[in-house]
This record gives C-alpha cells, sequence and structure tokens, in this order.
C-alpha cells in the first residue's frame, strides 16, 4: 500500500484514538448527586429500549435489502450497502451514548459555572465529532482499496442513506411527540416550568433529545460524509480521469486531522462568558489547517499543473462556503440578531403575529442561502472547467470540481458536528437541573449554552443540507453516465420533452409530500401524547401538587410505538419513486426527478430547519429577559412547538431523501426500462 494510500486510515485512528482519550476524560467528570444519576439513568433506559425496538425493524430489513442488492446487482454492492447501513447505525449509537453520559457530567459542572458546563458539554459532543467522520472515512477508504471501480461500492450510500433516514424520522418523531406533548400540556395548560418532574412526559422529552437530536445527527452527519465522497469518486471514474480517484478520499484525511487539532483547542474556564466565540475559534484554525493541508497533498499526490491547482482551488471554495452558511444561519437562528428579536417582539400581538413572523424570517433566510450556494457552483464548475486538460472535457471537470467543493465541505465534519453535539447534551443537562430543583442561577447557565446549542443545530443541519444539494450535481452526472452507456440515452433538458417535465414535477413534489406526511406523523404521535399527559393530570391530582409520581415510563412507551408506527411511509416513498417512474417511464423521466427534488428539497429544508430554529431561540429569548409565565411566553411556546416538527423531524430528513433518491437511480438504473413510450414533442 502506498504512502498517500496510508494517509485515510492513519488519520481515521488518530480520530478515535482522541476520541476515545477525550470520552475517558468526560467519563472522570463527578456524574452528580444520587438524584441526578437516577433521572439519568432512566433516559438511558428509555433512550436504549427506543433502539433495541427500531434495530428490531432495521436489521431485517438491511439484511433482506443486502442480500437482494447483492443477488440482482452485484456481489460487491451488497457488501457495500451492508457496510454503510451498519455504521450509520453504530453512529447513532455512539452518539446517544456519550450524550446520556455526559449529560448528567454536564448538569453536575453547572455548580462551577459556565466554563467548565461548556468545556464538558463540547468535549462530549466532540467525541461524537470525531468517531462518526473517522468511520465514514475509513469505511470510504477500505472499500475503494478492495474494490477500486466506485458503481461497485454505490451500494454504500443507499445503507447509509436508508439508515440514516430511519434514525431521523424515528428519532425525529419521537422527540417531538414527546416535547409537544411536555410543552402544551405542561408549560402551556399547567403553567409549570419546562422539564418540572411532576410533568409526566419529561422523561420522553429527555430521551427524544437523544434519540433524535443525537443519534439522529450523528447518522445523518455520517450519512451525508459517505454519500459526498462517493459522488465525487464516481464521476471521476465515469469521466475517466482515474488518477484522481483517490483525491477525494485524501482530502476527507486533511479535513480530519484539521478537525483533531480545531477540538484540541477548545478550553472553558471560570471567565468564559461567551461560549460561542471558542467555538467559532476552533473552527477557523481547522478550516485554515485544511486549506494548508489540501494544498500540500495536492502538489504532492497530483502534481503542481493548472488542473490539479484548479481542483484545490475549489477544496478552498468548500471549506469558505462552511462558515458563510454559519453567519447566514446564525443570523436568522441565534437570539442576538435581528431576525429572532423580532419574532420574539411579535409574540405581544398574539399567536397569529408570531407565527406569521417565524414564517416569513424563515423564508426570507433561503434567499442567502441559495445565493451562496449558486456563488460556490459558479466558481468551483468555472475554475475547474477551465483548467480541464481538453476543452471537451470542461463540463465533466467542472461537475468533479463542484464535487470537490462538497467533499471539501464535508472534510470538516469533525469540528462542525463536535460543535453541534454539545447541543443535545446541553438540552438534557437542563432537564437534569430542574427536575433536581437546583438553583435559578445553575438552570440559567445551562439555559444559555442551550440556546447556542439550538443555533449550532441549525448551523449543522444547514452545513448538511448545502453538502447534500452540491452532492446531487455529481450523482445527477453520474447516473447520467450510467444510463447512456446501458441504454444509449442522449439526455434531453428541454421543455419539449414530456418525460422530463413529469420527472420534475414528480420530484419537486417529494419534499412537500414527505413534509406534510413527517409532520402528520409528530402531530399524530403528540396527541397521544398529550393525552396521556392529561390523563394523568386528571386521574391523579396529587401529581401538580408534587405528593405523587407521574408514570414516565408510560410516557416514554407512547413516544415509542407511535414514532416506529410512522418509520415506513417516507422510507417507501423514497426508495420507491425513482423505479417505479424509471421502469415506467425510463431514466429520462428518473432524471427530472432527481434534479426537481434537488431544486426544491434544498430550499424547502433550509427553510424548515431555519423556521423552527428561530421560533425556538425566540421562546429561548423571552424566557431570557424574566417572562416566564406570562401571555408573550405562552405565545412563544407555540411557535417552539410548531417549530419543533419543522426543524427536528422534516427539515432533517429531507437532505437525507434527496441522497438516498440519488443512490437509488444510481444502483437501480438497469432496471430501468420505460414500459410507456412517450413521444416527444
Amino acid at each position: 500500500m502506498e504512502a498517500e494510500q496510508l494517509l485515510p486510515i492513519i488519520a481515521s485512528v488518530a480520530s478515535f484514538i482522541v476520541a476515545v482519550g477525550i470520552a475517558a476524560w468526560v467519563i472522570r467528570q463527578k456524574p452528580g448527586t444520587k438524584e441526578m444519576l437516577a433521572i439519568s439513568e432512566s433516559v438511558r433506559e428509555g433512550s436504549s429500549a427506543f433502539l433495541r425496538r427500531e434495530m428490531k425493524i432495521i436489521v431485517p430489513v438491511s439484511i433482506g435489502i443486502s442480500v437482494i442488492i447483492g443477488y440482482f446487482i452485484g456481489f460487491s454492492n451488497g457488501i457495500a450497502f451492508a457496510v454503510g447501513a451498519t455504521l450509520s447505525a453504530v453512529s447513532g449509537i455512539i452518539a446517544l451514548k456519550i450524550t446520556v453520559k455526559t449529560a448528567v457530567r454536564s448538569a453536575n459542572a453547572t455548580e462551577s459555572g459556565l466554563g467548565k458546563t461548556f468545556l464538558v458539554a463540547f468535549r462530549g459532543g466532540a467525541t461524537v465529532g470525531l468517531a462518526i467522520p473517522a468511520m465514514a472515512l475509513l469505511a470510504m477508504a477500505l472499500l475503494y482499496y478492495a474494490f477500486p471501480d466506485p458503481i461497485t461500492i454505490a451500494g454504500v450510500g443507499i445503507g447509509a442513506s436508508l439508515i440514516a433516514l430511519f434514525m431521523r424520522i424515528g428519532g425525529g418523531i419521537y422527540t417531538k411527540a414527546a416535547d409537544m406533548g411536555a410543552d402544551l400540556v405542561g408549560k402551556v395548560e399547567a403553567n409549570i416550568p419546562e422539564d418540572d418532574p411532576r410533568n409526566p412526559a419529561t422523561i420522553a422529552d429527555n430521551v427524544g433529545d437523544n434519540v433524535g437530536d443525537a443519534a439522529g445527527m450523528g447518522s445523518d452527519v455520517y450519512e451525508s460524509y459517505i454519500v459526498t465522497i462517493l459522488a465525487s469518486i464516481l464521476i471521476a471514474a465515469l469521466i475517466g480521469i482515474t488518477d484522481y480517484l483517490l483525491y477525494p478520499i485524501l482530502i476527507g484525511a486533511a479535513g480530519m486531522i484539521a478537525s483533531i487539532v480545531g477540538v484540541a483547542m477548545v478550553r472553558g474556564n471560570s471567565k468564559t462568558t461567551d461560549v460561542m466565540s471558542p467555538l467559532n475559534q476552533a473552527f477557523y484554525v481547522s478550516a485554515g489547517i485544511a486549506v494548508a493541508l489540501n494544498y500540500v497533498i495536492t502538489t504532492g499526490v497530483l502534481g503542481t499543473t493548472p488542473a490539479s491547482l484548479a481542483l484545490f482551488g475549489t477544496t478552498v471554495i468548500g471549506v469558505v462556503l462552511v462558515p458563510v452558511i454559519q453567519k447566514i444561519t446564525n443570523h436568522y437562528t441565534s437570539y442576538t440578531h435581528g431576525p429572532v428579536k423580532e419574532i420574539a417582539k411579535s409574540a405581544e400581538w398574539g399567536y397569529a403575529s408570531l407565527i406569521l413572523m417565524g414564517i416569513i424570517q424563515g423564508m426570507k433566510s433561503t434567499g442567502p442561502f441559495i445565493i451562496a450556494l449558486i456563488v460556490a457552483i459558479i466558481i468551483s464548475f468555472t475554475v475547474s472547467a477551465s483548467a480541464a486538460p481538453d476543452p471537451g472535457d470542461a463540463l465533466l471537470y467542472g461537475i468533479f470540481g463542484t464535487s470537490l467543493t462538497a467533499v471539501a465541505m464535508l472534510s470538516l465534519a469533525g469540528i462542525v458536528l463536535s460543535i453541534d453535539a454539545f447541543g443535545p447534551i446541553a438540552d438534557n443537562a437542563g432537564g437534569i437541573v430542574e427536575m433536581t430543583k437546583m438553583s435559578e442561577e445553575r438552570r440559567k447557565v445551562t439555559d444559555k449554552i442551550d440556546a447556542v446549542g439550538n443555533t449550532t443545530k441549525a448551523v449543522t443541519k444547514g452545513f448538511a443540507i448545502a453538502s447534500a444539494g452540491l452532492a446531487a450535481l455529481a450523482m445527477i452526472q453520474a447516473f447520467q453516465f450510467e444510463a447512456s452507456e446501458i441504454f444509449h440515452v442522449a439526455f434531453n433538458y428541454t421543455l419539449t420533452s414530456p418525460t422530463v417535465i413529469i420527472g420534475l414535477l414528480i420530484g419537486g413534489l417529494l419534499p412537500f409530500i414527505i413534509t406534510g406526511q413527517l409532520i402528520s406523523g409528530v402531530s399524530r404521535a403528540a396527541f397521544r401524547m398529550v393525552d396521556e399527559v392529561r390523563g394523568q393530570f386528571k386521574a391523579d391530582p396529587g401529581i401538580l401538587e408534587g405528593t405523587s409520581k407521574p408514570d414516565y415510563a408510560r410516557c416514554v412507551d407512547i413516544a415509542t410505538v407511535a414514532s416506529l408506527k410512522e418509520l415506513w411511509k417516507t422510507a417507501v416513498i423514497a426508495v420507491a419513486a425513482p423505479i417505479i417512474l424509471g421502469v415506467l417511464l425510463g431514466p429520462t423521466a428518473v432524471a427530472g426527478l432527481l434534479v426537481g427534488a434537488v431544486v426544491t428539497g434544498i430550499v424547502l429544508a433550509y427553510h424548515l430547519a431555519n423556521t423552527g430554529g428561530a421560533w425556538d431561540n425566540a421562546k429561548k429569548l423571552v424566557e431570557m429577559e424574566g417572562q416566564k409565565g406570562s401571555e408573550e411566553h405562552k405565545v412563544s411556546i407555540v411557535g417552539d412547538v410548531i417549530g419543533d416538527p419543522y426543524k427536528d423531524t422534516a427539515g432533517p430528513a429531507l437532505n437525507t431523501v434527496i441522497k438516498l433518491l440519488n443512490t437509488i437511480a444510481i444502483v437501480f438504473v438497469s432496471t430501468f426500462v420505460a414500459v410507456l413510450q412517450l413521444p416527444s414533442l
């Protein structure tokens, strides 16, 4: 094995070692009182019970699909699917386990102030942030070394995307059903604080933070990493630039090393007052190191030709795009900026005003986001296309350059996920502080890092959505190459082709259908939770008086059963749509579907993520201004409740759906026989 082939393995192993070291430091921190540990254990048991039930569904399905793909599509693709699916599930489990362990220690650290609490929470998140991308990088490197033709391992993308979708849907519906039940009955109707131990849904709510925000985001980022690198090496192989096949994996290794350094420099002490500042500093250091390493790798492996330097330029664009998205998302979701302040202010005029203002700001946020993507695509495409050795290959080099921009973005997943993952830890820590009746000062500490966590979670969602859009461009191009070779199809994207129009319309419709389906799933599960909480309050008045203990386990069970009932619907649509359309109308219609889904999907996903995040932080702002229990507070809670399925269920699922549609199309392209032949106009 050559030196450059060892680099991804070395980077992955180093990331694992650092993650284990940080995890050991977190575990050594004091977990707190027996009461705190009892609550943590209840959350752990509820989270584990949910995962066990979910895995009983996911594992047999995954084995069955792996066998089908292996038999009909190819042995290597069956193996790749199994690897992608298994590690996607493992990513979610790792994120969940670490979050539970860290949350109780973060709650106990509030005694030492903001700096120590932040450091414990961040290092717990950093364990997740370093371990999960390392798994993805190692998996892609070893699969590529074992099966050098990328089309023979495209199944890894289906496995990663399908399981990530299951984790996102199941966890997302669980967490928001519990959250809505806890908020609507507890905070609005009973007027008791968030995470009050008298609320029967509060344990289920804390479990939901783990299975949704932690496990769901872990598998989501893993899947994004896998599919983005897969898209880049696929397009390199299909256009014949085999010398560049390893390059995307090496870019991932550079970002991994940079993320390790960024994580190591984050500190928190008694003087810490702004937790966002050390997070930003860590990211900028990681970004700078990534750019430097990318240059060294590019010139060392590809030389200093105009083509190689142009490709290096596209990786710089990808690194720069991350803070641009962070700034845009932060502006529209942070309580320190105008949009969220406007939403909080609108609570004075009632529910309708707050809801409308949230939707308005969420829609506005999509403009700068899409402009940033367009600029990145134009620059990366132009730079790489202009350096193509043969002018006839300019289009292909341009597409490859754009795919590298996405790879460079995802190469920083280690530091980005570390910054994100401390959010659910802070949320859980706040719940433990509230339930054990600690001082208001200690609750303010967790509220402050929780509010920052809401913003960083929104940033990570924007990060994943942008990577989905950029990766999809390469995947669509790869799909067209495969279809052209198999069916000798000349793709025609003019409006004179009815199959393209049909594909575009269906693809554009799918994100809206799936969003409606997911939000209605949350609503159905939440209604059951609301009825249960109301029923417990009515049956035993002593619960609100504090003389009786609510039945937490019943609420956990309701959320688990309700969420798993909804697991299949979205996955079936995402898997079946390209296959059915391809069989009926052929690959041209499927290409239209992929384009339509990308165009509407990324805009809708970003709108949902930012609108929900803004409503959540508007509520936090109202609370920080000392208005808990006021009419404005009740209004802001309703906005937060509506935003929950937006930002934590539907929005995050859409970027996974986009990538799943593309990988399904590529792997099953040979079945797209066009039973119905529509004449072109």
